[in-house]
C-alpha cells in the first residue's frame, strides 16, 4: 500500500505534502500568502526532510495523496540551505521568532540516534479516510524493525491525538514570540 520514493518522485511527494500543510498553523504563519506558500514551502520541506528521498525513507501511497519524510538516525536537515531559504523568503520581522523556534527544537531533539519524522500529510481531499493513520503505522514499522526510537515536532495541535495513538508522548512546548507553538514528541523504541 505504501512505497518508498526516491529523488525521481520528490516533486510529486512534495506537492502532496504541500497540500496537506495548506492549513497548518505554523507553516501558514511563515507564508500567509497562498502564492508564497505554494512557491516556498516545497523548498522548505526539501531542505528540512528531503534527505529522506536519498535514504529510502520517504514514503507515499499509490496515488501520491499521502506522504511522509523520515530522516534516518544520523541524517539531519540541510540546515545551511534551510536557513538561507528562510532568510530570503520569510518576512524579516518573523526571523527572530522563527530562529528562536529552531533553537528550541534543537534543545528537544534527542541526543540518541532516532528516526525523525520531518513531515507527514494527506491531501485535504482525502483526509478523514484513515490514510494518515495507515501511513504512520506502516512507516513506524521501519523504526521498530531498526529498534530505534522516533521523534517529531508537531506543527498542528490537532494532530497530537493521532501521534499519541501510535505511542508518541509530548516532551513540552516550543513557543517563541508570535510564532504558533510546536509540540516535540518522542516514541520509545518498540
Amino acid at each position: 500500500m505504501f512505497t518508498a520514493s526516491d529523488r525521481s518522485e520528490a516533486s510529486k511527494v512534495l506537492s502532496s505534502l504541500t497540500l496537506g500543510f495548506s492549513a497548518d498553523p505554523f507553516m501558514r504563519w511563515l507564508y500567509p500568502e497562498p502564492a508564497e506558500f505554494l512557491t516556498h514551502f516545497p523548498r522548505v520541506m526539501d531542505f528540512f526532510g528531503g534527505r529522506a528521498f536519498d535514504n529510502g525513507s520517504a514514503f507515499r501511497n499509490e496515488d501520491f495523496t499521502a506522504g511522509a519524510l523520515w530522516l534516518p538516525p544520523s541524517i539531519h536537515p540541510d540546515e545551511e540551505q534551510l536557513v538561507a531559504c528562510f532568510e530570503q523568503t520569510v518576512t524579516p520581522e518573523k526571523h527572530d521568532a522563527l530562529f528562536e523556534t529552531f533553537g528550541q527544537m534543537d534543545q528537544y531533539h534527542p541526543d540518541e540516534d532516532c528516526w525523525h519524522l520531518a513531515f507527514v500529510a494527506v491531501d485535504p481531499t482525502c483526509q478523514g479516510k484513515g490514510q494518515g493513520s495507515a501511513l504512520l503505522e506502516a512507516s513506524l514499522k521501519h523504526c521498530d524493525n531498526d529498534g530505534r526510537p522516533a521523534y517529531l515536532e508537531s506543527t498542528n495541535p490537532a494532530n497530537l491525538s493521532l501521534y499519541k495513538r501510535y505511542g508518541f508522548e509530548e516532551m513540552g512546548v516550543i513557543k517563541a514570540d508570535q510564532a504558533p507553538p510546536l509540540f516535540p514528541m518522542f516514541r520509545a523504541a518498540q
